[in-house]
Parts: structure tokens; sequence; C-alpha cells
């Protein structure tokens, strides 16, 4: 009789065969699956088949399955088809809602409460499908990324301006793109370190910071000749390229010490995409408005004197 032949051993304790295998005295058991684990994977196996024969599954050579590279299945069951027809509900769903938007002003939707209430429910979605990974899902900014709920506008904040901004970006790849650069004084060395430390001294006098005295003049002198051009003398900025306000405690990129001293070292150049051509204009119109009426947009009448 051959060894595989030979009766297996049986585990006194548990009545189990065991499988002849042993490692430091411990005897392996050969112990069958439970039935119901048996019968549950035989029904997964039975599932898969139909599955295949049903929905697409098998990649296939191209030409072998149709237009596709895949078995298609007898239901010729596609997501893509799915969400394409999804979309096309969504959007008959709310061409009423972008027909009435189409030529309002913010004060006509302001005033129309079925209207407001089409601009913040698809405005929402719209932000949260495109703004919301940078801006964050309650527009609240991150450091490097606007708060766009408060009245602190680079570019403007008019529903007309928010609008233009969004169409053509910010140092983006379109032909009308918002541009501005800010010197990297540091790493080009235009300004050593010490220099730079004195102008960030100065700049944060500008909003109420308190710094050396010494400081402050020396910096006051190579803001005058480097900043104010872009900035403004008394730092309140200019918006038609897009300099920032020095004055109003507001910092994109961090009010510290050490963060405008990271600032004027490197020259921040922060990217916004142009959205013409990614959406449609009815689209931007919805995010244009959604972002002035979220709480920081304001009229032409309320924009900073100068600007």
């Amino acid at each position: 009789m051959s060894e595989h032949e030979e009766k297996r051993e049986t585990d006194a304790h548990s009545g189990t065969e065991t499988t002849g295998h042993e490692w430091d005295g411990i005897k392996e058991l050969d112990t069958p699956l439970p039935r119901w684990w048996l019968y549950v994977f035989y029904a997964c196996i039975a599932w898969a088949v139909v599955y295949w024969v049903f929905m697409p599954a098998w990649p296939a050579l191209p030409g072998l399955a149709g237009e596709t590279d895949h078995t298609r299945g007898l239901r010729d069951h596609s997501e893509r088809a799915n969400v394409a027809l999804a979309l096309d509900a969504l959007a008959a769903e709310r061409a009423d809602g972008f027909a009435a938007l189409e030529g309002a002003s913010i004060t006509e939707i302001e005033n129309d409460p079925e209207l407001l209430g089409f601009v913040f429910a698809a405005g929402e979605a719209v932000f949260g499908d495109n703004c919301a990974t940078c801006h964050g899902t309650g527009a609240q900014g991150f450091v490097g990324y606007p708060n766009l709920n408060d009245d602190i506008w680079l570019w403007g904040g008019s529903y007309d301006e928010i609008r233009t901004t969004l169409t053509v970006g910010i140092r983006a790849e379109h032909p009308d793109t918002r541009f501005s650069q800010m010197p990297a004084f540091g790493r080009d060395e235009l300004l050593t370190r010490s220099e730079i430390a004195d102008t960030a001294d100065y700049v944060l006098s500008l909003s109420g910071g308190e710094a050396d005295s010494d400081a402050i003049a020396r910096g006051g002198v190579i803001y005058d000749a480097q900043c104010a051009s872009c900035h403004m003398a008394d730092g309140s900025g200019d918006r038609t390229q897009g300099a920032p306000s020095l004055v109003d405690q507001d910092w994109l990129y961090g009010g510290s010490r050490e963060q405008v001293m990271a600032s004027i070292h490197r020259g921040p150049y922060g990217v916004m995409p142009a959205w013409e051509g990614r959406l449609d204009e009815a689209t931007i119109d919805v995010m244009a408005a959604y972002v002035f009426l979220l709480g920081g947009g304001e009229d032409a009448s309320e924009r900073p004197t100068g600007q």
C-alpha cells in the first residue's frame, strides 16, 4: 500500500483526520469546509457565469466584439450610456432655469425667489464639481486659495468681474487671461535676505504690525523702489493688475512675518483655470451668480476708492 493510500491518523480530541503535516509537535487537521460556505461559493460561481453571459465582462481583441474591445453581453449594458442619459435628463430639468437666468442681472436674480433658488441649487452643484477642490466646499479658501465669502477681491467682486475671471482664468492658457506676476525677489537674488526681512517688517506695519523702527524705515525705502508700482504707495493695491491690498490684514499666503518673507522670496504664482470651453456659457453664468451671492459680491458703487 502506498504512502497516500495508508489510513491517515485521526485526532483523538476532535475526531478529525490529520493531513500528515506536523510542525513542532502540532499536527494539521483536515477539517472540511462548512457546507453553508461551500453552497455560497458554488452560488457565486453560478452567478459569475450568468453575469458573463448578460453583462460586459471579457476583454477581447479589437473587432472581435463589435465596436468595443470587450464582450457586450446579452443586455448590451453600458454605464457610459446611462451617464449620458442622466446628464441629458439633468440638462432638460434645468433648461427652464437656465433660460430664465440668461441676461438676468444680479438684482433681478435676488428679487426672483424661484430664480434665486435655482442659482443656489445649480450653483452649489457646479461649484462642488469644479471649484471646491481648491476653494473648499464652503468656499472658505485655504492658504494660497482665496476665500470667496468675504469682500476681498484681487480682480474685482462685481458679478461681471467675477464672470470674467471665471471665463478667462488667472495666469491660465486663455489668450485673454488675467495676468500678473510678482517677482521672486529672493530666489532671483533681487534682494538679500536682510532686505527681504526689512521689507516684510514694513509691509506688516502697513496693517498695524509692530517691528523695529529702523527695519521699517529701511523696508520703506525698498518698498517704494520695488513694490509701490503694483501695490501702490499706501499699500492699497491695484485690482487692474491683481495686486492685493497690504493694509487689510487679509493674507492669501499667510500673514506671519515668516510667511510674508516667504512670499517676497519666491513670488507667489497661483493659477486658476479658464472655464470657457470647459463649461458652457449658462453654467458659467450660474457659477458667477452663485459666487457673487455667497456674501462677498459687490456692486460697482461698493468698489474701493481708486480701484
